[in-house]
């Protein structure tokens, strides 16, 4: 496995892949590895050739500095694990190698950065769509993989590279779940003891909504179930709950007669969670 630090040499390793007929699978991250993002390496190696990884804490969307100051990290155990996952290379650039000079230009999706998790966290999404779009334009992917547990980064970068005609085949893998049922996140090492514990909440009131769909409810009182059950549990900060058209992220009303997504967004001491479930009519085609 090769590791880079700067664009050209990876984009000239990618490339000489390519021009031997070869696809190239890339996966983004931003390290603290965990087993849903090696569900993503072996996604991306069954539909390419060989698999580029990157491993970057992007600082542009990050809203606040000690956020940004306690994200986990390690790098030597991340690269074992891409190693033994059969990573042909790793891109591991710093701040100053990503921003030249520092961040200037700006991709921005309106109609998806400044709704729902872009309400929570302003920038966020301005951030994701701008260092994504770097990355592919260094990586050249012809098919890339990203998890569904960030439903509306995934529904964006679609929208982005669609947009922007990128050829780019963009693939989105169902959330990995810990036997308890939180999803797994490089965040859930932040959580305390008492918060992790707390924190099965979430999935606990997504199975609640999901074993209530075949009912005739109306959003809201899905939404109001979702709540109910979120708010037995002390520890737990509702910022959102949020009920979705599962494939546009347009506003639904009244009963649900196709597939809609749950979007959570809650705070357990000082760390941000966020959890989704597709529940509805024809959930099973999207």
């Amino acid at each position: 496995m090769d590791v880079f630090s700067d664009k050209a040499s990876i984009r000239d390793y990618v490339l000489g892949r390519k021009r031997q007929g070869e696809r190239a699978g890339c996966v983004l991250t931003m390290g603290f590895l965990h087993d849903g993002h090696m569900g993503l390496v072996a996604e991306a190696a069954k539909r390419t050739d060989f698999v580029c990884t990157s491993i970057f804490v992007n600082p542009t969307q990050f809203g606040e500095a000690a956020d940004l100051a306690g994200y986990p990290t390690d790098i030597e155990g991340d690269l074992a694990k891409f190693e033994a996952a059969g990573v042909s290379a790793v891109f591991l650039p710093t701040p100053e190698i990503m921003y030249p000079g520092g961040p200037d230009t700006i991709v921005d999706v309106p109609s998806l950065s400044g709704i729902l998790q872009g309400k929570v966290r302003p920038g966020h999404f301005q951030g994701v769509s701008t260092v994504v779009t770097k990355l592919f334009n260094i990586l050249q992917p012809d098919v890339t993989v990203f998890g569904e547990k960030d439903y509306q980064q995934l529904a964006l970068i679609r929208r982005m590279v669609a947009d922007l005609d990128m050829p780019i085949r963009v693939v989105g893998l169902p959330i990995v779940r810990e036997a308890d049922g939180l999803a797994m996140s490089s965040r859930n090492v932040r959580l305390t003891p008492e918060d992790r514990a707390a924190a099965v909440v979430l999935s606990q009131s997504l199975d609640r909504a999901e074993a209530h769909e075949g009912d005739p409810l109306t959003v809201e009182e899905f939404r109001a179930l979702v709540r109910e059950t979120i708010s037995r549990e002390p520890r737990a900060d509702i910022r959102a709950i949020d009920i979705r058209d599962a494939a546009t992220l347009a506003p639904c009303y009244g009963r649900l007669a196709k597939p809609a997504v749950i979007l959570l967004s809650v705070r357990f001491g000082d760390v941000l969670l966020i959890d989704n479930r597709v529940i509805g009519p024809g959930k099973e085609a999207l």
